[in-house]
């Protein structure tokens, strides 16, 4: 199979920091894992007291901010959202913007974590300082810089002819059914964590794994890498430890499988379309 797939943004132009200082433009306010939205979507300006604003860019020319609602608003009732806004979790905020705006909100949440989870140092506990000329934290007392933090992951499609491999992990049992997917260890290459994720959950030796696309995953902080494997031998043996059931489905004949905003989603598509057209 030959390498595709796109998963970009192109109506969104990340910055570092707004040029003029400006604090005009659309606002995301997290708070936990929700961000709240108003009937025309992300706020366009804050109605809620918040606290660290964080400047993302730019959504089709408009700039973008976001920030964490303030502590004592966060100990409220659900009621503290305004009238005509709502928090809406993650996962449910895909169906109501959509994907360009569901990247940015993902962004949003990831860095206002980022900020919370790094105030102090974790080498001195010292309170540590926004770097200058990046997105970072310094620390004023030993020099530490802390980034973003990202946590890449492979999920592969791995198939023989007409049929693909799709699992259900004993952690989300239920009708739905995907593809395999791993964090990459220290020292490892993507490819050779294809590999041996493959063989550690289900037992299957597969060949040279195709890179398909990428994904930001901000569940919480995932940067998943896409990739098609062929299947080169062995019998299915799941690990009972990550894996309740794996098997083979035709693409004419699939299970459920997961919601078109994840990745997983258009690996299944991208197989199903390819055999559909030979």
């Amino acid at each position: 199979m030959s390498e595709a797939g796109s998963d970009t943004n192109a109506a969104f132009v990340a910055a570092d920091r707004s040029p003029d200082g400006d604090p005009s433009g659309r606002w995301i306010l997290v708070r936990g894992r929700d961000v709240l939205l108003g009937d025309d979507g992300f706020p366009a300006s804050a109605p809620l007291p918040h606290r660290a604003p964080v400047f993302l860019g730019y959504l089709h020319g408009e700039a973008v901010w976001a920030a964490e609602v303030d502590q004592a608003v966060l100990q409220g009732a659900e009621a503290d959202a305004p009238a005509n806004f709502r928090f809406v979790d993650l996962y449910s905020l895909h169906a109501e913007v959509g994907h360009e705006q569901w990247l940015v909100g993902g962004r949003a949440v990831q860095l206002v974590d980022w900020q919370r989870d790094h105030r102090y140092c974790g080498r001195c506990a010292t309170e540590t300082q926004p770097a200058s000329g990046e997105r970072a934290f310094v620390c004023p007392s030993c020099g530490l810089l802390s980034y973003p933090r990202l946590s890449p992951a492979v999920i592969m499609a791995v198939h023989r002819d007409d049929e693909i491999l799709l699992a259900q992990g004993v952690r989300f049992r239920g009708p739905m059914y995907s593809v395999l997917a791993g964090f990459v260890e220290a020292g490892e290459t993507i490819e050779d964590c294809v590999r041996r994720e493959v063989q550690e959950e289900v037992g299957l030796e597969i060949g040279q794994p195709h890179y398909f696309s990428s994904q930001p995953w901000p569940f919480p902080n995932s940067l998943m890498l896409g990739f098609f494997a062929e299947y080169v031998g062995g019998d299915i043996t799941p690990d009972p430890t990550e894996i309740a059931d794996a098997q083979w489905f035709r693409y004419d004949d699939l299970p459920a499988v997961p919601p078109s905003m994840s990745i997983a989603s258009r690996l299944i598509d991208e197989f199903v379309q390819r055999r559909r057209s030979t």
